[in-house]
């Protein structure tokens, strides 16, 4: 393989990081691209150790790749962290749950469950911490399941009340769990 030839790979690999990254990002992969990290890594220290055989042209790109990268690793790195603390926009994600379940009270309105898929699991997720602050055990609750009674309650009380939005509201009395649902 030719130097040139190795510095487009880089420079693939360098766009694939990136886009792993935003995709563990973004919630939907549950570790980061280490092993991806290391190629580059490992890549960029053995080039940038030895650059004899590098013409200008050559250098410069290798160059320009390891500074780009640099940028983009500290990036990562900083909203790495931002995750791991609960910061930034995962700070808002987080202060939003315990904003719902402030006094052990969870109340969330719906206009369609089927439609509204993150709702639907803060409101689980809310159900379940709620379960716990009470101490009780919560056996493991299909997500589509839930989903699927709460569009059947909704439908019900739909017709019931002729609206278009629902309040589902979960909290504990005397120990136990209470769902209740209201015209919103």
């Amino acid at each position: 393989m030719t130097i040139n030839e190795e510095l487009d790979k880089l420079e693939d690999d360098i766009r694939r990081l990136k886009i792993e990254y935003e995709v563990y990002f973004n919630a939907n992969s549950e570790r980061p691209p280490r092993d991806l990290v290391y190629r580059v890594e490992s890549y960029i220290k053995r080039r940038s150790a030895d650059q004899s055989d590098l013409n200008f042209g050559e250098r410069y790109k290798l160059n320009a790749l390891s500074q780009k990268y640099a940028v983009q690793n500290a990036l990562w790195r900083r909203r790495l962290m931002e995750r791991e603390e609960g910061r930034g926009q995962y700070a808002q994600q987080k202060r939003g749950l315990e904003a719902l379940t402030a006094g052990n009270r969870v109340s969330l309105v719906f206009s369609d469950p089927a439609a509204e898929p993150e709702k639907v699991k803060q409101m689980l997720k809310a159900i379940i911490d709620v379960q716990r602050n009470a101490g009780h055990k919560m056996q493991k609750v299909d997500l589509t399941r839930f989903q699927k009674f709460l569009c059947e309650e909704m439908d019900q009380i739909k017709s019931l009340i002729e609206c278009t939005s629902v309040q589902f509201s979960v909290s504990t009395e005397a120990g136990k769990l209470k769902f209740t649902a209201v015209k919103a």
